[in-house]
C-alpha cells in the first residue's frame, strides 16, 4: 500500500474549488499506482467521511484537527511506501517524516515506483 501525500487544503484559503483541484491531483496518482500492482491510499479518502460523520463544519475546526492528520499518521503504519507529490503541504511533509521514521520507502516521482512482484 502506497500513501499518496501532497497538498489538500494548503494555500487554498479553504476555497472548495481549489481544494477539489488538489484532491484531483492526488487522485490522479491512484490508478497508475494500482496498475503497477500496488494499493493506492489517500488519507482524505478515510478522513473526509469520518469528519463529516463527526460533524466537522470547516477546515481547521476541532473535529478536523482531531481526525485529519491523525488518520494519515495511522495509515502510515499500514503502508509500505509514500509517494510525495509536488506542492507545499505541512501535512504531507509530516507524513514523509513519519514514513522515514518507520523506515518506509519515499518516492517523489511516479516512474520511480517499481512494479509489484
Amino acid at each position: 500500500m502506497i500513501l499518496i501525500a501532497g497538498p489538500y487544503a494548503s494555500n487554498t484559503g479553504n476555497d472548495p474549488a481549489l481544494i477539489q483541484k488538489n484532491m484531483d491531483k492526488l487522485e490522479s496518482m491512484a490508478l497508475p499506482i494500482f496498475r503497477k500492482g500496488h494499493i493506492p491510499m489517500i488519507g482524505e479518502w478515510v478522513a473526509n467521511p469520518l469528519m463529516r460523520l463527526a460533524g466537522s463544519t470547516e477546515i481547521g475546526d476541532a473535529i478536523f484537527t482531531e481526525i485529519q492528520y491523525p488518520t494519515a499518521h495511522r495509515l502510515l503504519h499500514k503502508c509500505d511506501a509514500v509517494l510525495r507529490i509536488q506542492g507545499e503541504s505541512k501535512g504531507a511533509d509530516q507524513d514523509v517524516e513519519i514514513a522515514k521514521e518507520l523506515g518506509l520507502r519515499i518516492y517523489y516521482n511516479l516512474k520511480d515506483i517499481p512494479d509489484a512482484e
